[in-house]
């Protein structure tokens, strides 16, 4: 059972995960700020160690990508900034960033990162188990709809009195007296 402190640490640690390219990704920034070490030396190690980081692990956001993200989380261009496109690193890759800086807090806040992707992970699936077992109940609601409005209509037949033919005249004379 994970400490209040580890818990408020993951809260802390899932508003950085973003998608992109549909995958669960933390740019490179912010996951120098939660090693403690500047940007710079996080995408150095990374560089001097690039046989450790295949594309699923880590690549290089498209201008695209970055300006859409920008906008998501509410980022200005500003002033200074970037001069480059930015890294993105998934649940893997943040893994091995630790492994590559090798200072304690890495390893240490590494742990705290993997378990806010895993926790996104869940709480995605949940979601999509959620959305399964709604789209099923929606789908024997209307059939049971339509049974239901069957034995009403059924019942409104039952309840309506039976239409009796007029009795016909007859044609001719009646032998009855007046």
């Amino acid at each position: 059972m994970a400490d209040k402190a580890e818990i408020i640490l993951v809260d802390q640690i899932e508003p950085l995960i973003h998608i992109v390219r549909g995958e669960t990704v933390v740019l490179d920034s912010d996951l120098a700020l939660l090693y403690g070490v500047p940007t710079k030396i996080l995408n150095k190690a990374v560089s001097r160690n690039r046989q450790r980081f295949p594309d699923d692990f880590s690549f290089q956001m498209t201008e695209e990508e970055f300006g859409t993200l920008r906008f998501q989380i509410g980022t200005s261009k500003g002033r200074g900034g970037r001069r480059y496109l930015p890294y993105v690193f998934t649940e893997h890759g943040a893994i091995m960033a630790a492994s590559v800086l090798n200072s304690p807090r890495a390893v240490e806040i590494s742990v705290f990162v993997v378990r806010a992707f895993v926790k996104l992970r869940e709480l995605a699936l949940s979601h999509k188990e959620l959305a399964k077992k709604l789209t099923e109940l929606e789908k024997k609601v209307g059939t049971h709809d339509d049974a239901i409005r069957e034995i009403i209509d059924a019942i409104r037949q039952l309840m309506t009195p039976p239409i009796e033919p007029k009795p016909k005249r007859r044609i001719g004379f009646s032998s009855s007296s007046h």
